[in-house]
């Protein structure tokens, strides 16, 4: 590595990190400790203000206030980030949009002329498909708040946009939200005030977590497209422990979900081992419940009050799967099955 670029390195380190010994960075640039004391002399003699604690936990660190002024972007570094934009570009809601197209502006600007005139065209060279329907799991009929014959769904991804953006900020000023949030399984809206922690993308929509500020032991997840309007309240009172969004990652905020929903309206389904474990590959299902009763066979629980979907899974499982409960559902099964059979004369 040059050493203008290790140099550089060495700032990028220092201002993503609190604090940094030389012995971490010469093992990250592959270099002696002796050259990276001669690398902060020459940082510190060209005006970075840089602060060395001594000591076994020591380091080196940034003093506080210090601006890292414009780089220059390779070629392969500017297209990375040209493609992080346009990626964006393709989610349902993007948050800050204004802001992120004055930043593929400034992006473009740094450029030299050949390649900005080939990567303005960057939607005709890569494309990103959209993530397609769910037909296992499909989204209740009631139509998304904000989406009417005068306010089509475009404008209604801008609301969007505008609910993930004041969201976010939310949580880098460490203010509570005032959220009227529409459910379509509740006959009226509702209004909740939101300690916010953070932002989920999963399946081409924005989830809001947060904690109710009377109730702040629980993690709560909040459809974007479901917030009707959204405000900043009062900063918070006390700091609160550090989250971290990744805890929701693999969609475990659905185990919970899924025992509420099980408690609320059960569904036991019989199946075989190689059925459960087909199911258990579903981004879904996989939350069930799965109990063993024979060696090859196991009960399958989860809460479904719609006994249309329950059906339907039942024959897509086909042969060696049974409806245990509802029973009330198991005589509607019958008389479809019936008629099923009756389409195959022997």
């Amino acid at each position: 590595m040059k050493r203008f670029d290790r140099i550089l390195g060495i700032l990028l380190f220092l201002r993503s990190k609190p604090s940094i010994s030389a012995a971490e960075l010469a093992r990250q640039f592959e270099t002696s400790t002796r050259t990276i004391y001669r690398d902060l002399e020459t940082l510190s003699a060209l005006g970075v203000p840089l602060y060395a604690e001594r000591g076994r936990r020591g380091g080196v660190r940034l003093l506080p206030g210090y601006f890292l002024p414009p780089l220059m972007f390779t070629q392969q570094e500017a297209i990375a980030l040209l493609l992080g934009l346009a990626l964006q570009r393709s989610l349902r809601a993007i948050p800050f949009p204004t802001e992120r197209e004055l930043a593929e502006k400034k992006l473009l600007a740094a450029l030299p002329d050949t390649l900005r005139s080939l990567l303005t065209k960057v939607e005709q060279l890569v494309g990103f498909e959209r993530t397609p329907s769910d037909i296992f799991h499909p989204e209740p009929a009631k139509p998304e708040p904000g989406v009417t014959a005068s306010c089509p769904a475009e404008q209604a991804g801008l609301q969007q946009s505008q609910t993930v953006s004041t969201f976010f900020q939310a949580v880098l000023d460490g203010k509570l939200v005032l959220m009227h949030y529409a459910s379509p399984y509740r006959a009226q809206e509702s209004a909740v005030l939101v300690e916010p922690l953070a932002l989920l993308w999963d399946r081409d929509r924005w989830y809001l977590a947060g904690r109710l500020a009377e109730r702040k032991e629980t993690v709560r997840l909040w459809r974007a497209e479901r917030v009707v309007h959204i405000a900043p309240r009062q900063p918070l009172v006390r700091v609160r422990p550090a989250f971290d969004v990744r805890e929701l990652l693999g969609r475990s905020w659905l185990a919970a979900a899924m025992e509420e929903w099980r408690g609320r309206a059960p569904v036991k389904i019989r199946l075989t081992c190689a059925q459960a474990e087909r199911l258990q590959q579903d981004w879904y299902y996989r939350h069930a419940q799965f109990e063993p009763i024979t060696e090859d066979q196991m009960v399958m629980s989860f809460g479904e009050d719609n006994p249309t979907f329950v059906l339907e899974l039942v024959r897509w499982l086909g042969p060696g799967a049974e409806l245990l409960e509802p029973v009330a559902w198991r005589a509607r099964m019958k008389q479809e099955l019936t008629q099923m059979l009756a389409s195959y004369p022997s």
